[in-house]
């Protein structure tokens, strides 16, 4: 099944919406920054343009839709300070599946144009925000179009649901196959719509055989409900062939060598904790012991909710997500493994 028929963050502003719920994206964009201003330096350098186009790929909703592009205008801003020239119109695409909750980007535009005027003034040139839905795994835009390709937690999603049979060999051949697919498919399409030069900054997950993703408590749940009889085996089966791949940094470094559009010009890597912006006394109601569980479990449903309501009844999906908060924290955050490994990538055309 294309993934696309049923991956979407929880939209709107609800308890269980992604906007209010995406605290770890939050952190990855943040730490993204100093990579991000670096490549709009090369790219403002160059031949000082007049207009920098630039797409975030995979932007979802909320606030964090909007804070790529703001932290592009911030790194702008000091660039043409330092070197005291005219900031350049900033052209912002955002881009995810169909399927995302752009109304609620689009509402928050107003105050984001209120931001710009009251922080930077008339100091900074002109920004334009527009959406670009569609799959990054296909052309997005037309050639030689962008400067500056950016993505945050969205390659590690696979365009389709690989069919991995056998062993636990085949299978993670089969993961690999599609990831390797998916991955030179993007830089092939970006190298297309990108200038000579043009760059990308890229952050995705990655498998540093130590912390876990939220699917391995999930599949705990699941497993534990086919054994007493609350679900059906078809159904968790097919909630293991989750779209999701961490791939090594000799797998990526090698994929982006062998489709051969781009140099890596940085690579490096860092953890965001399952935990960001918990709250101990907020967040910890009383002497809960699964208060984290509860807290992971919020920021969990935002992003994966729409797979489980796709396989189970309403009143199944809450008892899943009831148990989960319990499973994460024994299973995974009492053993220090609730942290996204995750790997940060600066490129630039050939």
């Amino acid at each position: 099944m294309e993934v696309e028929q049923i991956l979407c963050m929880n939209g709107g502003e609800g308890e269980n919406s992604y906007a209010n719920n995406s605290p770890t994206q939050k952190a990855a964009i943040l730490k993204a920054k100093p990579l991000l201003e670096k490549s709009l330096n090369e790219l403002f350098c160059n031949d000082f343009p007049d207009c920098i186009r630039f797409a975030d790929l995979g932007c979802s909703s909320g606030p964090n839709a909007l804070l790529p592009t703001w932290e592009a205008i911030d790194s702008l801003d000091k660039i043409c300070h330092r070197l005291n020239r005219k900031p350049p119109v900033l052209h912002s695409f955002l881009n995810d599946l169909p399927r995302s909750d752009f109304n609620t980007v689009f509402k928050s535009l107003p105050s984001f144009y209120e931001r710009l005027r009251t922080e930077k003034g008339h100091e900074f040139g002109s920004c334009f925000v527009a959406a670009s839905p569609g799959s990054f795994y296909t052309r997005l835009f037309p050639p030689n179009f962008l400067d500056l390709v950016y993505s945050s937690y969205a390659l590690h999603w696979l365009s389709r649901m690989p069919k991995g049979q056998g062993n636990e060999s085949d299978v993670h051949k089969a993961y690999l196959n599609q990831f390797e697919s998916d991955f030179s498919t993007f830089l092939k399409f970006r190298s297309e719509e990108l200038k000579p030069q043009g760059r990308m900054v890229l952050t995705l997950l990655y498998n540093d055989n130590f912390h876990a993703t939220p699917g391995e408590p999930m599949l705990m749940v699941l497993k534990d409900m086919i054994s007493e009889g609350l679900v059906e085996e078809s159904k968790v089966k097919s909630f293991e062939d989750f779209p999701l791949y961490r791939a090594s940094i000799d797998e990526v470094k090698q994929i982006v060598k062998r489709e051969g559009s781009f140099d890596i010009q940085e690579l490096e890597t860092f953890d965001v904790s399952w935990l960001v912006g918990f709250v101990k006394g907020v967040d910890n109601k009383g002497s809960d012991k699964y208060a984290r569980g509860k807290y992971v479990t919020k920021h969990v449903r935002a992003v994966g909710e729409s797979f489980l309501t796709n396989l189970f009844d309403d009143a199944t999906v809450e008892e899943v997500y009831r148990r989960f908060a319990t499973k994460v924290t024994d299973e995974i955050l009492d053993k220090g493994r609730g942290a996204y490994a995750s790997l940060l990538i600066s490129l630039v055309k050939k």
